[in-house]
């Protein structure tokens, strides 16, 4: 008995060690560029919504003189329809490849397809991209959904208090340090 139970406690503490080793080893590159392209994703559906849309929150209970207390809030930055759009955002993924840039020579994903309603304009130089096919937008797309379970109700609580630019630079210095620093460096430019 005393043989059977050493093993097992063995058997847990190497799959411990391995848990925690494959949880702290993140590609930051990977996850900070996942995190600015949510972000992105999310601020340009946001601004595909026509602005004079509402939704009604609140309370849908009467109250005792039978009114029903409830209002109106735009409907883009709405909970309901930030929760929308997380369900698909990381769908998106497959238009970032990874981009070195020529003259700091960092590397991050960045987008290579332009939007729907873009113009040819929108077309990026393709010479600074590394496509290396579906396996590396795959991984982009699960850093996604990752970064999506994880701050899904920071993200809800930002995008939905309309803060701009701070809302990446927020968000995306929790993920990881080295998108503390390159949203940083990019403000001091």
């Amino acid at each position: 008995i005393t043989m059977a139970s050493w093993i097992f406690h063995m058997y847990v503490m190497v799959l411990l060690t391995f848990i925690s080793c494959s949880q702290s080893k993140r590609d930051k590159v990977l996850y900070c560029s996942a995190c600015k392209a949510i972000v992105d994703e999310l601020n340009y559906s946001i601004s595909q919504v026509d602005p004079k849309m509402t939704i009604n929150v609140g309370s849908f209970r009467l109250n005792p003189d039978g009114t029903m207390t409830d209002k109106k809030v735009p409907f883009a930055r709405s909970e309901t329809h930030l929760s929308e759009l997380l369900d698909g955002v990381c769908d998106s993924m497959s238009d970032y490849a990874l981009y070195f840039d020529p003259d700091t020579h960092h590397k991050q994903y960045r987008r290579f397809a332009p939007r729907i309603s873009g113009s040819s304009e929108d077309f990026p130089d393709f010479k600074n991209f590394k496509f290396d096919g579906p396996e590396a937008s795959n991984n982009l797309k699960f850093a996604c959904e990752t970064l999506v379970e994880e701050l899904e109700d920071d993200i809800i609580s930002l995008l939905g208090r309309d803060e701009g630019e701070d809302v990446q630079k927020k968000l995306c210095s929790r993920v990881s340090d080295h998108s503390k620093s390159k949203i940083f460096n990019l403000q001091k430019n």
